[in-house]
Parts: structure tokens; sequence; C-alpha cells
């Protein structure tokens, strides 16, 4: 069974930096793309950005662009989100996500705030 555990979020001033993790395991992780979502209180989950197999393409929300950035490690089974210039707004719980065969799967999140 694929297995996605995030990490890294917590409680950061405006302006400030996070970077989260995806540690992966029980599948090849270097043969999927990988994505990050987020989803704020009383609002949908929304694609935040994504970062192909072997981490030479990456793609980004409009909100996050300039600020945010995907990567992977596919030797440590890990992608990461490094999250700069950080806004009240961009507060929420943080997903990875991969498709496997046609299934999707989800870690269980990790809650980033931005307050003062």
């Amino acid at each position: 069974q694929v297995r996605l555990v995030e990490s890294g979020g917590g409680l950061v001033q405006p302006g400030g930096s996070l970077r989260l993790s995806c540690a992966a395991s029980r599948f090849t992780f270097s043969n999927y793309p990988m994505s990050w979502y987020r989803q704020a209180p009383g609002k949908e989950r929304e694609l935040v950005a994504t970062v192909t197999s072997a981490g030479g393409t990456t793609t980004y929300a409009d909100s996050v662009k300039g600020r945010f950035t995907i990567s992977r490690d596919n030797a440590k089974n890990t992608g990461y989100l490094q999250m700069n210039s950080l806004k009240p707004e961009d507060t929420a719980v943080y997903y990875c996500k991969v498709v496997v065969f046609g299934a999707v799967y989800w870690g269980q999140g990790t809650q980033v705030t931005v307050s003062s």
C-alpha cells in the first residue's frame, strides 16, 4: 500500500519560510509525478504545485508562483515544498499526492499557519 507522510508544517509569521517534506514508501517513487495541494478552512482543496517524475518540470498555481518551489530527491524517496514570503492566505493543511496505476493516494496532511 502506497504511503505518504508529510512533515514540516507549523506556525510562521508573515514573510517567513517553511519547507515541507513528503516521505514516500511502498512504491517506486521515482516513476511518478508528485503534487502538493492545500485546503484552507471552508474551502475546497486546491492544487499548489506539481513536479514530474525526474524532477525536470514543475508547475505552480498563480497564487504561489515566485514564492514556492517544489522539488524531489528520488534517492531519498522524498518530495519537498519550499515556501518563502508566506502570507496569511497561505494558511491551510498541505497534502502531497501521487497517482499510481490510476489510484490516487494522499498523505495525512501537515498544518501551515501564517500569522503574527
